[in-house]
């Protein structure tokens, strides 16, 4: 029975991309929707995101796709390099997959233009809610409270993740606008660099390096950019380059997560990193997200059955979402192959860009290929 939503009481604990998306879904099939954010402003966190067609659907179906666009970089694709600089294969998207797009965006605007969405559709937005456990006074809650979820454990109990022994920076730099907008990726024994170019004269720069030393999982620590211009100080000059121009860049341990067991419980619903935390080693921890919160809206909307349809949700997103983390987990180490296998995993990725340029592209059409406004 399409229409199931209507003069639904939802909650939504967090205010971030996966709790603003939820809260359009909802709000525009006639929910009564109200957003919990225990910060008290939607604050400038985070940096570069990069936004593939399958969330990029759900944008347009939500009516947010011109403003997401307005606000985002098309990039034409992932270029990969060794750590000297030598090209290993370019993933062209823009000439093979011309029907598609995949942009570059800073976090803040694209939490900007789904806020204001949000708004328009008639949620309300509620700042400095510190959320102690399930509000009495609505038919459903949706955690979308990240990793630190504090409603997560209600469904599933104390979990640990475990320190991957990765440690994450991230900055942002100037940037003139001279370079095509494609994802660069230098990978080197134990440690790999990401950087691209954001609208507004700005460069995403992400790098990651294996070692011992335990760090605290979040984006709010500071690092000393000296530490960060030694960690790659063996890199190619173009990549030490960006690393010199970096004045503050924020650190983070990485943490393997379970995807959760319980995704719901017939009045409590999970999504995106409250679900399912990734390795940002995939690009897809945002568009999880996005897609999470269209089928969780769609699901609701056409079963009067709550339980039942958040059941359908979980049914839906978990084998998906969990074969997103597995992928993210393994090209980790793909990154950061050392010695013989490195050289022989770049000679046969250069082998497969010369013979079948479109083959490492396809891999992933499983992936960018999906329409979650369909899955329902």
């Amino acid at each position: 029975m399409p229409g199931a939503l209507k003069g639904r009481r939802i909650t939504v604990v967090g205010a971030g991309i996966a709790g603003l998306t939820a809260a359009i879904a909802c709000a525009r099939r006639g929910a009564h929707v109200t957003l919990h954010e225990r910060a008290d402003a939607l604050r400038e966190v985070g940096a570069g995101l990069q936004i593939s067609p399958n969330a990029i659907r759900v944008l347009d179906a939500l009516g947010t796709g011109d403003a997401f666009r307005a606000a985002s970089l098309r990039s034409h694709g992932v270029m990969l390099r060794d750590s000297a600089g030598r090209q290993v294969t370019l993933l062209d998207l823009a000439r093979h997959r011309p029907q598609d797009q995949f942009r570059l965006i800073h976090r803040a605007r694209l939490v900007e233009v789904l806020a204001e969405a949000a708004t328009e559709a008639g949620a309300r937005l509620e700042l400095g809610c510190e959320m102690a456990g399930p509000p009495p006074d609505c038919d459903l809650i949706i955690a979308a409270d990240g990793v630190k979820s504090v409603l997560r454990p209600l469904l599933n109990g104390t979990e640990a993740p475990f320190f991957t022994g990765q440690t994450a920076w991230r900055a942002l730099i100037p940037d003139r606008g001279d370079t095509p907008p494609l994802a660069e990726v230098y990978m080197g024994p134990g440690r790999h660099l990401v950087s691209y170019p954001l609208p507004g004269g700005l460069r995403n720069i992400v790098a990651v390096m294996e070692r011992r030393e335990w760090q605290a999982e979040g984006w709010s620590q500071e690092s000393d950019p000296e530490d960060l211009r030694a960690a790659f100080a063996r890199f190619d000059p173009r990549a030490r380059g960006w690393l010199d121009q970096v004045q503050r860049v924020g650190i983070w341990g990485l943490f393997r997560h379970p995807v959760a067991a319980n995704w719901q419980d017939g009045r409590i619903a999970l999504v995106g990193d409250a679900a399912h935390p990734t390795l940002p080693f995939i690009a897809q921890g945002a568009v999880m997200a996005i897609e999470d919160a269209w089928v969780l809206a769609a699901c609701l909307d056409a079963d009067p059955d709550q339980g039942a349809a958040l059941a359908r949700y979980q049914a839906l997103r978990q084998p998906r979402c969990s074969k997103i983390v597995q992928a993210a987990n393994k090209n980790a180490g793909n990154y950061h192959l050392r010695g013989p296998a490195r050289a022989v995993a770049h000679a046969g990725l250069r082998g497969i860009s010369r013979l079948a340029p479109t083959a490492l592209i396809e891999r992933f059409a499983w992936l960018y290929d999906y329409d979650p406004t369909g899955a329902v």
